[in-house]
């Protein structure tokens, strides 16, 4: 008789790890935030008093980037919560809605930015001069938003987040913005003043497309999208190492925040006991939890070969295995 049996074992990464992690992420998320605290205040202020349009834009630019950072701040947090009874696989997932807030809001701002500059063209000759205080301004931020991306794009790779990742690149996306800022600015001083609400046409476009790529991955993150090519290919090398199974199929990957969520069918000999096909199910789990960012593996044993007469059959059960005759 041909036996199945599945096996769920719920498995994540080790808590000092995951501490540390945790603990690097909130350190660049401070970081970021008083970094957008001071670039902020003295964007909009200057830009104000400089009449800079471009250096307000990138100013407001630089305050949504401080509301991101609270954002992030709050799913850090309710990510690391553990499983619920409303939740059985964890909170994770609380980053990949962040991610889709973060993107709607580029979006919110962007388009703020198109509609003030366009409502500029509308009148050139009112376009008052800028002051030479707003390039000072626009030079800072712009050194200081290049360097806070490689310093939150590091801390996002070495932990995998791609919650900080996304906000790496907003911060990288603010970098550019005050460089065409800048750019518009010094058109302005040479004498022309239009450069300065195109180059706020062009932060505005910038930000709005960022808004959308981060919102789109999000969504299909939150759609189970699967783990990329690479991680894959990572699984799948990891299961034909294991000498314990005859062979796998039917693998499926799903994120789960920055986990991986792992459903696989093992072959294993029919021969072999339900203790010793559910102890190879377990080591298969330890073994993809240990080396990936897996949160969860799911198994489905499948038996090859020929089992011997009067073995009993091993069926699916939502809360273990169950042996019938």
């Amino acid at each position: 008789m041909q036996s199945e049996t599945c096996g769920a074992t719920s498995m994540s990464v080790k808590d000092p790890i995951e501490a540390k992690h945790h603990a690097a992420a909130q350190r660049s998320i401070v970081v970021s935030v008083c970094t957008n605290l001071l670039l902020s205040f003295a964007q909009v202020v200057i830009g104000v008093v400089a009449s800079s349009q471009a250096l307000v834009s990138d100013g407001v630019h630089s305050l949504s980037d401080l509301v991101a950072d609270f954002v992030v701040l709050l799913a850090g947090r309710q990510s690391r919560k553990g499983p619920d009874e409303d939740h059985p696989y964890g909170h994770r997932r609380f980053e990949n809605a962040a991610s889709f807030i973060l993107g709607l809001l580029l979006l919110v701002v962007g388009g703020g930015m198109l509609w003030s500059a366009v409502v500029k063209f509308g009148n050139p000759a009112a376009i008052p001069r800028v002051h030479v205080a707003a390039l000072w301004v626009a030079s800072i931020a712009l050194v200081a938003k290049e360097s806070l991306f490689r310093y939150m794009l590091a801390v996002a790779k070495r932990i995998r987040s791609s919650m900080l990742a996304a906000n790496a690149w907003h911060a990288r996306s603010d970098a550019a913005s005050s460089l065409v800022a800048a750019l518009g600015i010094i058109g302005s001083l040479l004498g022309y003043p239009i450069l300065d609400p195109v180059a706020a046409l062009i932060v505005g476009v910038m930000v709005t497309r960022m808004g959308w790529q981060f919102a789109w991955a999000a969504l299909n993150d939150l759609m189970d999208r699967a783990a990329d090519e690479d991680e894959v290919a990572a699984i799948r090398a990891t299961l034909a190492a294991m000498s314990a199974i005859a062979g796998f199929h039917d693998l499926r990957t799903r994120k789960m925040g920055d986990m991986i969520v792992v459903d696989v069918h093992l072959e294993v000999n029919a021969r072999l006991s339900l203790v010793e096909a559910h102890d190879i199910a377990a080591a298969v789990q330890r073994e993809l939890v240990d080396k990936h960012r897996v949160l969860n593996v799911m198994t489905h044993i499948d038996p090859v070969g020929e089992a011997t007469h009067g073995e009993a059959g091993i069926h699916d059960h939502d809360h273990g295995l169950r042996l019938s005759s």
